[in-house]
């Protein structure tokens, strides 16, 4: 079994990730493992304009109107398949505030009729958002979020581009400081970053078997379409 990211990227430019990256994103549910890292957010920040759908994001795991430096984290990647038989990856992160816990979910999966990974934000699976991946210059590893559509029941539609928010994220290992660094922008294309962060942390492979993914890493909500 291929990891989702191995897929999207394809032989070549998966190679050009640095095998610290690979190490991160190139297992899939058949090798029974996880990837847990711990470290701190240097900065987390927010528009106070967008504070209201923020917290509302914030209730499903998505974003979330809070800020601050210097905070603690988690971020874990488990893969798994999930009830339809998909092969799935979620990443889950943790921030450590002073007054509460805030989390960021995402469930990806590798679909084939898109082309792409699509990254199912939250932890209900109401917004599918497709996503490109790449190789970058320093050997991480470079997403940015493209079109993003809403599904509810039989509900299904496409949010036009001037009412989203789009992601960069870049994760890569500095070998200078021997530790792994993410960077996360999402921005309006009208108004400018809505959200974003920047932190430093280590990593380790945890052995998980294949049916031991913790349930808070599994979304409430499973959605088919994709």
């Amino acid at each position: 079994m291929t990891s989702i990211f191995a897929q999207a990227l394809g032989e070549r430019e998966f190679a050009r990730l640095h095998p610290k990256i690979r190490e991160r994103f190139g297992f899939s549910s058949a090798d029974g493992i996880a990837s847990v890292g711990r470290g701190t957010m240097e900065e987390v920040r927010y528009a106070k304009w967008a504070a209201l759908p923020l917290a509302v994001g914030a209730s499903r795991h998505i974003m979330f109107p809070d800020a601050g430096r210097h905070i603690p984290f988690t971020i874990e990647n488990y893969a798994y398949r999930d009830a339809l038989g998909r092969e799935t990856l979620t990443i889950n992160r943790t921030f450590r505030f002073a007054k509460r816990l805030r989390r960021f979910d995402a469930t990806m999966i590798y679909s084939a009729g898109r082309g792409r990974i699509v990254d199912f934000l939250g932890n209900r699976q109401h917004l599918a958002v497709d996503l490109d991946v790449w190789a970058a210059p320093n050997g991480g590893i470079q997403i940015r979020s493209g079109e993003q559509r809403f599904y509810e029941g039989p509900l299904g539609f496409r949010f036009p581009a001037p009412l989203t928010g789009f992601a960069d994220v870049c994760e890569w290992y500095d070998d200078v400081d021997a530790c792994y660094r993410i960077s996360v922008s999402v921005r309006n294309p009208l108004l400018g970053v809505i959200f974003a962060y920047k932190g430093a942390f280590q990593a380790e492979t945890a052995r998980t078997g294949r049916d031991a993914i913790p349930l808070q890493a599994m979304p409430l909500r499973l959605e088919r379409r994709d």
